[in-house]
């Protein structure tokens, strides 16, 4: 099993390019089953789930092929089989978005129940209560939910909470319903927005996208596309917080930062100097960090998936301070590891009190789920000695090659078994 091996304390610096955002691609990429044409689809991540996702549309049918630029395409004329088997869905819980295509195009999806990171519970019942309301007919057996439905209707669809893949999954099941379907209390993820963009570019009539509120109006058939997906907002928030607990100055390229203003406010409390243009990034600092209080929440608040990095720079800033989860149950459990490393940190319930100490120590520590392997590689940038960061196959799921491109900033870092 794989780890990384960090020898602490160098500030990073220079340039580095941000790759295609993982939670945009996998919607886009499942996007393909609603058409018989191909889709062209750009800018993709090399990451452990994507690799799962195309896998699980190859053994469905689906034709896929990759360039030497790094474009997929997906052909999906030649779908045979509606079956999304545990063995693959157990990995990753973002498969759950084969549901609504399936159903929409072919009027039959089996699924099985997901599974993914240990983070919380995340019910598919959003998922569930969606589709039944455009008239799907839902059976779960032996851990499969099982879909069908002539032919989806439009409907009215009120989200009990804001979920990201089940607004996903809603939007491509009503893309091809007859008639018209409006979701209220709709997720407004970027990432929604870049797969609302991407069903319009293949025929899709939708509306209100990035708002509580999103409108699709039913077409009887979508066609190909090229499509390039979205920069990953994750990675460049994780890369700049790497630079302002480590002290460096470092400049991101192909990227949004219009889709991190939470973030950036936060940076800039801490004292970072933040300077952006269209689709770059630069941050500075003078190696003074100030600790600054978190609160997740659905976009447009902070990200829950920015928590765990804010941690790690908190742990060795100046001042106490407090993070409120608010989005998933069980995503304080790299704080166990960080006080390995030295971090002061006391959690009762969804709230966690950090008072930064002058300097963590390397440390052998273990990742639980994505994030948190993140957060753990960031402390050991920080950490003085050596510190290795095992189970990082967490961390393959959704950074593209982040041992490399840490060491382009001069990180000393490297990759072992």
């Amino acid at each position: 099993m794989d780890k990384l091996v960090i020898q602490g304390g160098v500030p990073l610096s220079g340039e580095v390019r941000i790759s295609g955002a993982k939670n945009a691609a996998l919607p886009v990429l499942c996007a393909g089953i609603l058409t018989a044409d191909t889709l062209h689809v750009q800018n993709v991540p090399h990451l452990r789930d994507v690799a799962t996702t195309l896998s699980l549309l190859a053994q469905m049918g689906v034709e896929v092929s990759l360039d030497e630029k790094g474009v997929v395409s997906l052909t999906a004329a030649g779908l045979n089989n509606r079956v999304a088997p545990y063995e693959l869905v157990k990995t990753m819980r973002a498969s759950i978005l084969v549901l609504g295509p399936l159903v929409a195009r072919f009027g039959e999806a089996r699924v099985s129940l997901p599974g993914g990171c240990a983070i919380g519970l995340r019910p598919v019942d959003q998922h569930i209560k969606g589709l039944q309301a455009l008239g799907a007919r839902i059976d779960i057996e032996q851990g499969y939910i099982h879909a069908t439905a002539p032919r989806l209707k439009g409907a009215q669809v009120v989200m009990d909470l804001v979920t990201v893949t089940g607004t996903e999954n809603l939007l491509m099941a009503a893309a091809l319903a007859e008639g018209t379907t409006v979701i209220e209390n709709a997720a407004r993820e970027p990432e929604v927005v870049d797969l609302a963009n991407c069903l319009i570019a293949m025929g899709a009539n939708i509306s209100g996208q990035g708002t509580d509120v999103i409108t699709v109006e039913g077409v009887s058939s979508l066609h190909g596309a090229i499509y390039r997906v979205m920069p990953d907002r994750i990675e460049t928030g994780t890369f700049l917080v790497a630079a302002a607990a480590t002290g460096g100055e470092i400049r991101l390229k192909d990227t949004r930062p219009d889709m991190l203003d939470s973030v950036l406010s936060k940076l800039a409390e801490t004292g970072a100097a933040i300077d952006s243009g269209l689709d770059w990034l630069r941050l500075r600092t003078n190696g003074h960090v100030e600790a600054v209080n978190i609160r997740t929440a659905p976009y447009p608040a902070f990200p829950t998936d920015m928590q765990a990095q804010f941690m790690a720079l908190n742990a060795v800033a100046k001042g106490t301070s407090i993070m409120t989860e608010t989005v998933f149950e069980n995503r304080f459990m790299h704080v166990q590891e960080l006080r390995r490393l030295g971090a002061d940190i006391e959690v009762e319930g969804n709230t966690a009190v950090v008072r930064g100490v002058q300097a963590l120590g390397g440390a052998n520590v273990m990742a639980t789920d994505l994030r948190a392997s993140a957060c753990l590689v960031l402390a050991g940038l920080v950490a003085s000695g050596e510190t290795v960061v095992d189970r990082v196959y967490h961390l393959d799921r959704g950074y593209e090659c982040i041992e490399e491109k840490l060491s382009q900033l001069g990180a000393r870092i490297r990759r072992a078994r």
